[in-house]
């Protein structure tokens, strides 16, 4: 499996992106996709999850200002990102897990930076 990420950027605080990963390769191996964030100096975090069936979990900082949504047809989830904040100033991951809830790939990462 291979994830590619695409959509960071620069935005004011307040503002709104949307990230997006695309999925390819053994495709039939994943069940849940995710994101992950990683601010500089610190430890690679949890942010949003969504099941193949669309069952979403988000951790509770970004609950309510993130939705995370998947198209299975086109294998690519994305992440919209509402109400930004420098605190939300990170390299963003896709993450994809198989049916046993093992990582089978992540991303390269795409860097989001909320000024204020």
């Amino acid at each position: 499996v291979q994830l590619v990420e695409s959509g960071g950027g620069l935005v004011q605080a307040g503002g709104s992106l949307r990230l997006s990963c695309a999925a390819s390769g053994s495709i039939s191996n994943i069940d849940t996709m995710a994101w992950y964030r990683q601010a500089r100096g610190k430890q690679r975090d949890f942010v949003a999850i969504i099941t193949n069936d669309g069952i979403t979990n988000y951790d509770a900082s970004v609950k309510g200002r993130f939705t995370v949504s998947r198209d299975n047809a086109k294998n690519t989830m994305s992440l919209q990102m509402n109400s930004l904040s420098p605190e939300d100033t990170a390299v963003y991951y896709c993450n994809a897990k198989n049916y046993y809830g093992v990582s089978v790939a992540w991303g390269q990462g795409t860097q989001v930076t909320v000024s204020s």
